[in-house]
């Protein structure tokens, strides 16, 4: 478990009680106990307050509200402050200040809003980290750290610039291999000195979101500031380690978020942590592969979910209230994927600025008396009965897909072949295929080991990075089946493409050869005609958006295109590997082929959906001691029913079921 002193599902939020008085502090403390609240994160924007100078620093308050909270049973999820400088900061020195992707130098306001390289940024935050960790290291209530907040955004200031330089010689050691990696001969952009290096930004290489010249200088700056955020996070982290060696430490990520390698960055992390913020048409299949994302960020090790609102949010273009039982489904929807916390954003709802209108437990109107307050207490005294039941309860799924922040980088900076294809909605095509079908699946990183698991998917693997062309030979040698997709293959890990046919190394394993790739505007479809019905898979699909043009080279051809001047040729291929095979789909397939192919291979394997249920009704599983705990959530707003094989015992009501049962629409069961 996370902490040993709370052994239950954390519950509670962030809370900004320096934003209120004495008065509401009371009233606060009164209804987080009606709440069935346990954990509440303090000092998360606070460092204006805890360092009003550059030589004073003052925690007084901070001691009061710890002290206070933590003598009505609620403890503490300490944050460091750190996530935005105080404004003498900025005026006293400001490198503190980030530089943007135009080349303007930021003044004071907002937040993330520190250069992660401005040694003045560096050294105080990690001075406060210290100081705080010396204060509160033998507080009891106290359960974890929690640095900064949602880390993100990119500098390009000078700082940045010799940082980046400095990063490059470590990891190229000469300027000759440098040009040859990023094949600076094109448009003669030969480097002579380490200081002809600018960072790319619209001053230099790039245009736009995600447009450049030379992919080698923009992927490696992604790479370099993603290390660089990283470190300011090593900083205060190993400044707290110093003090409570034995308290876990953390900060709040934020799912599928682009701009940093979390997979890199769940290594220094003692427990991942992140915010969930699905929209009112966020498909649930997305937010179900965010939360297995965020496990998978650690092996399968449980998550905290740090923040999600109550009901409405404030950012969005449609802010809309989440329905009577939604919050609670969502909440438990986090807990069956692996959450050992269920913490919103935020307790009380501020009275001013731009999140004024960000939901809380606690309302403007101030007292218990709302619908939201009434289903928080509800989940808070769910959480409370269940007890340590599912802590540290883990998922166990045969599946598995590729998630690798490399490789979505380098898709999105390549210039073709196309501006639709999109990394994240690509992924999320093959996990939402297992989510309706309620087949569990890990999202695992290109590091993982594969003998766990009876089938990898690694859906537009553009980017083969070195020695994993061989690791995935060895898992389908030894019988694993492996699926990858269109535009696989290309290049290596500098985006190099790999000469000699596509898809490079690959292309032996897969037994194809890839001539061409066309690219269409998404709304032209072609069609997948399977040759052979094969389980599930009969007739013919849709597909749009790219078509590999494939030559076998001794794979078995499943389907074949159905029009334009491939018609005809393989679409779809399979490819026997030692007792395995590989599977290749050279287009993007509309949803009900990939529920059918995925479907065939499960059955294969002996991979079976654990419940059979209606359509809009998630399944999922954690075991713990042997014991097997199934969560049935339903996201339909009305009422459903389905069929138990066996008599399971349902956690939240304490009730004994089988045969025919009933669901209400948003309801949730716990089946031991």
């Amino acid at each position: 478990m996370i902490n040993d002193k709370l052994p239950k599902i954390w519950y509670g939020g962030d809370y900004n009680p320096e934003q209120w008085g004495e008065e509401e502090w009371d009233e606060d403390v009164r209804m987080f106990k009606l709440a069935g609240i346990d954990v509440a994160t303090l000092n998360v924007f606070s460092w204006a307050t805890n360092q009003p100078n550059e030589d004073t620093y003052d925690f007084a308050w901070l001691d009061e509200h710890i002290d206070r909270l933590y003598k009505n049973g609620i403890y503490t999820c300490l944050a460091t402050s750190t996530a935005a400088h105080p404004a003498w900061m900025a005026k006293k020195y400001p490198d503190v200040l980030r530089v943007d992707f135009q080349g303007r130098k930021r003044a004071f306001g907002g937040r993330h809003n520190s250069c992660p390289n401005s040694p003045t940024y560096r050294k105080y935050s990690e001075r406060i980290a210290d100081k705080l960790g010396e204060r509160y290291k033998d507080h009891p209530a106290v359960l974890i750290w929690h640095v900064s907040n949602e880390y993100g955004g990119y500098c390009y200031c000078d700082h940045c610039a010799t940082g980046f330089r400095e990063w490059l010689k470590e990891k190229y050691e000469t300027i000759d291999v440098l040009n040859k990696t990023w094949n600076t001969k094109f448009w003669g952009h030969t480097f002579y000195e380490w200081d002809e290096i600018v960072p790319p930004n619209a001053l230099s290489e790039e245009w736009g979101a995600n447009n450049t010249s030379f992919q080698g200088i923009s992927l490696d700056y992604r790479r370099f500031q993603s290390d660089s955020l990283l470190e300011c996070y090593k900083l205060e982290h190993n400044a707290l380690k110093k003090h409570t060696p034995n308290l876990p430490i953390t900060t709040n990520l934020m799912g599928t978020y682009p701009q940093l390698d979390y997979f890199k960055w769940a290594k220094e992390m003692d427990v991942v942590s992140w915010d969930n913020y699905p929209a009112y048409d966020t498909p649930h299949s997305l937010t179900a592969m965010r939360h297995d994302l965020m496990r998978g960020l650690k092996s399968g090790q449980p998550f905290m979910l740090m923040e999600q609102t109550p009901s409405q949010q404030n950012w969005q273009p449609y802010n809309s209230l989440k329905r009577p039982g939604v919050m609670r489904l969502w909440s438990y929807q986090a807990v069956a994927r692996g959450a050992d916390t269920v913490l919103f954003f935020q307790l009380r709802r501020s009275v001013g600025a731009c999140e004024k209108y960000h939901g809380a437990v606690v309302e403007h109107v101030g007292h218990e008396h709302t619908r939201v307050f009434k289903e928080s207490a509800h989940v808070g005294q769910e959480l409370a009965q269940l007890s340590d039941k599912l802590l540290d309860a883990r998922v166990h799924a045969k599946v598995a897909i590729v998630f690798d922040w490399d490789n979505r980088w380098a898709i999105e900076l390549s210039s073709g072949p196309s501006v639709a294809l999109d990394y994240v909605n690509e992924v999320h095509k093959y996990y939402d295929a297992l989510y309706q079908q309620n087949i569990a699946a890990d999202m695992i990183s290109v590091d993982e080991d594969l003998s766990q698991y009876d089938i990898v998917i690694a859906p537009v693997l553009y980017m083969v990075k070195s020695g994993y062309a061989k690791k995935i030979e060895e898992f389908t040698t030894n019988g694993g089946t492996f699926i990858t997709t269109f535009f696989s293959g290309i290049v290596n890990e500098n985006d190099l493409v790999t000469t000699g046919g596509y898809p490079g190394e690959l292309r032996d394993m897969l037994g194809i050869w890839v001539e061409e790739i066309d690219a269409l505007a998404p709304e032209h479809k072609n069609q997948i005609v399977i040759k052979n019905k094969l389980g599930k898979l009969e007739g013919s699909y849709e597909c749009n958006l790219l078509f590999d043009i494939i030559h076998s080279e001794g794979a078995d051809v499943i389907a074949e295109y159905g029009s334009d001047f491939y018609k005809g040729t393989p679409v779809v291929t399979s490819n026997k590997v030692g007792t395995g095979k590989a599977v290749y789909v050279g287009t993007s397939p509309e949803a009900s082929f990939l529920q059918d192919l995925l479907s065939n291979l499960s059955e294969e394997k002996g991979i079976q959906a654990l419940l059979d249920v209606p359509h809009g009704v998630e399944v999922t599983e954690r075991w713990k001691d042997g014991k097997a705990y199934t969560f049935v959530m339903n996201h339909n707003s009305e009422e459903i029913t389905f069929e138990l094989e066996s008599t399971r015992k349902e956690l939240l009501t304490n009730q004994t079921l089988s045969g025919s049962v009933a669901l209400e629409g948003y309801g949730v069961m716990i089946l031991e």
